[in-house]
């Protein structure tokens, strides 16, 4: 067998596992830069090539048949090998290549997290990122995903979960709210106040614990305005329609030029963990192991925060 035959057999095994992952070969060929019908021929070669059919397909969809079933295993076994081996025999020195496709929320990714990106690509010319901003959770094997960006706990046991910081949260809103009267200093005086909620980590109630002595106090809140944005939640505080936790990165600014205030500032909600998540496989890729350093060694400053 020459290099050439070698390397479209892997090639043809790769388009395959893709297939799968995805659930349809239109979700293969976006997650590949390619078009269906290249997919397509792909899978036919590769059927031709083994004498078996892989897939079934029909209206409803697709499924694997049982001759898929096996191949699919053993070709994604194949793959890592040798990926594996491809790493050792090129040594610690290795260049990272190829494609990466990370998930992010839209409130790190479109901002903060930007500049680790950039250092990251500029350090590996030979690596290209999908850079994909979504706040929902999502499935990383089924559309392709190699690493996401996740603030909260990680549950998901089919991911390798890499926590890269806590991001402490705390209490304000714009002088406007308090009517000129004084900054409170005590969860009980925020009761009264008209509240907005970020309805993805609190809706009814507030729990705030204190910083020295730990002591903790839960708001029942009925918030104005509920949403899933932290910068809807962040420009709504600015513009004085309530009061809200939030995330201490994302209001520097805004406390610094007197837009919001800290209030109860010995007090402050549990923080958020931020994790790097991604599928548990036998081998990882230089280009994703490169990709999750630099995230670790950039998230504390990317935020702005102490290490």
């Amino acid at each position: 067998m020459n290099a050439n035959a070698a390397g479209d057999r892997l090639d043809l095994m790769q388009t395959f596992v893709r297939i799968v992952e995805a659930g349809s070969l239109s979700g293969a060929a976006a997650q590949m830069g390619t078009t269906q019908p290249t997919v397509s021929r792909r899978l036919q070669a590769l059927e031709r090539l083994l004498g078996v059919r892989l897939l079934q397909r029909s209206t409803r969809g697709m499924r694997l048949t049982e001759d898929g079933e096996r191949c699919f295993e053993r070709a994604k076994g194949l793959l890592e090998r040798w990926d594996a081996f491809e790493s050792d025999v090129r040594g610690g020195g290795e260049e990272a290549q190829g494609h990466l496709r990370v998930l992010a929320p839209h409130a790190l990714g479109q901002d903060h997290f930007m500049r680790p990106l950039t250092g990251f690509l500029q350090r590996n010319p030979r690596v290209n990122v999908d850079w994909l901003l979504r706040d929902d959770e999502h499935d990383l094997i089924g559309e392709g995903i190699d690493c996401a960006l996740r603030v909260g706990e990680v549950r998901d046991p089919s991911v390798v979960s890499i926590k890269l910081m806590d991001v402490p949260r705390i209490v304000v809103g714009a002088p406007s709210v308090l009517r000129g009267g004084l900054i409170p200093q005590h969860p009980d005086e925020l009761a009264g106040l008209p509240w907005m909620a970020l309805r993805t980590y609190y809706r009814t109630e507030v729990a705030l614990s204190h910083e020295a002595s730990g002591d903790t106090r839960q708001i029942a809140i009925r918030p104005r305005l509920s949403t899933d944005s932290l910068y809807a939640l962040r420009n709504a505080a600015v513009m004085g329609l309530g009061v809200c936790v939030a995330s201490a990165w994302m209001l520097k600014d805004d406390l610094a030029h007197g837009r919001l205030a800290h209030l109860a500032p010995q007090w402050q909600a549990p923080p958020l963990p931020l994790h790097l998540i991604y599928p548990y496989a036998s081998f990882y890729p230089v280009r994703l192991r490169r990709f999750v350093e630099a995230m670790r060694e950039a998230a504390p400053t990317a935020l702005g925060l102490p290490r």
